[in-house]
């Protein structure tokens, strides 16, 4: 008989990893897998990317989790591999085959159809996505097989470089490089692009390579955070305000900390903002987010007290682990 499994004795763990997910893991995998390793107590990601895709997956520990919406909001870019003249269920290489077509691509037809999808574009959201429709998601409808009527909404595609590549011994692709807006579906840009060129297409490969200000060269694999030994893990933590990159700055002496964490609203000389990062002036701790109007200081998400004090705490173990935050990960690509 085998013997109990030991149980994990979690701690308080605060910050950012930025993960490069797997080749086929869901994105929830993954954060369950580097919750355990760092015996997190609590933790969750800024969106998902599906199995077949990799790259930058930010993570969120402990008070971190409170922000984690901007990354679900922020810009993505994504490279990906788009195989033309197959069309499968799915719109990438986990479908099954649908339809066949002869390719009869040219450089021109690329220039004119990438001409096409950059910019406002609108997309009708796949079926096999995440989202959902009466409180169900849309792929468990496709695994059912059944189809769902979905709005189409617009999306913005900012940069799009697509590069053409034939060979005799294989299918012709394109390779995308695509930074978009929030709600992009890759594989529905795939798809229509296939389509505007009039041979049907398929993804046959997807990799995030920033969202927001994080970049894939700043990302650990699974496979080096599990080699490292356990403290060493936590060096590969960006701090929480890591998050708060594009907000303004506030700072608040010790009684105006004391009320703004309360919920209460402060006023200042401070010119109007929509996103502001508040800190205590005394040691710099962040205190949580805010708007500013006509010079008063409106409370977003706040953090606790006790957060606040585990961060300190946090950060001081860390740096006398051997390295300041973030600086003694080994990041492999």
């Amino acid at each position: 008989m085998n013997a109990p499994r030991a149980r994990v004795a979690r701690r308080p763990v605060h910050g950012v990893l930025l993960l490069d997910k797997p080749l086929g893991w869901s994105s929830n995998d993954a954060l369950q897998k580097v919750k355990w390793l760092l015996r997190a107590e609590k933790a969750g990601h800024t969106g998902t990317l599906d199995p077949l895709a990799t790259g930058v997956l930010p993570l969120c520990f402990g008070a971190a989790t409170k922000f984690s919406q901007l990354q679900l909001d922020a810009d993505k870019t994504y490279e990906a591999v788009l195989c033309l003249g197959v069309k499968t269920s799915t719109g990438d290489a986990e479908g099954e085959v649908i339809e066949t077509r002869p390719v009869a691509v040219s450089a021109e037809d690329v220039a004119r159809v990438r001409a096409q999808f950059t910019g406002p574009i609108s997309q009708v959201p796949p079926m096999h996505s995440a989202l959902k429709k009466d409180g169900k998601a849309l792929y468990e409808y496709a695994r059912a097989g059944i189809e769902v009527e979905r709005a189409s909404r617009e999306v913005r595609i900012y940069e799009l470089q697509m590069t053409l590549e034939t060979a005799d011994a294989r299918p012709s692709v394109i390779r995308l490089v695509a930074k978009c807006s929030k709600g992009t579906y890759i594989r529905t840009l795939g798809e229509d692009i296939g389509e505007a060129l009039g041979c049907g297409a398929h993804l046959s490969a997807l990799r995030r390579i920033a969202t927001g200000g994080f970049k894939v060269a700043q990302c650990v694999t699974l496979e080096a955070l599990e080699a490292m030994p356990e403290e060493q893990r936590l060096d590969c933590l960006l701090p929480v305000e890591s998050l708060l990159g594009d907000h303004a700055v506030v700072t608040l002496d010790a009684p105006d900390a004391a009320r703004f964490l309360t919920g209460l609203r402060r006023r200042g000389d401070w010119p109007d903002a929509a996103q502001v990062a508040v800190y205590a002036s005394a040691d710099a701790s962040l205190l949580g987010t805010a708007h500013v109007k006509s010079g008063e200081l409106i409370p977003g998400r706040l953090l606790s007290p006790p957060e606040i004090e585990q961060m300190k705490s946090f950060k001081t173990s860390v740096k006398d682990a051997g390295t300041e935050t973030g600086a003694g990960c080994a990041v492999l690509n």
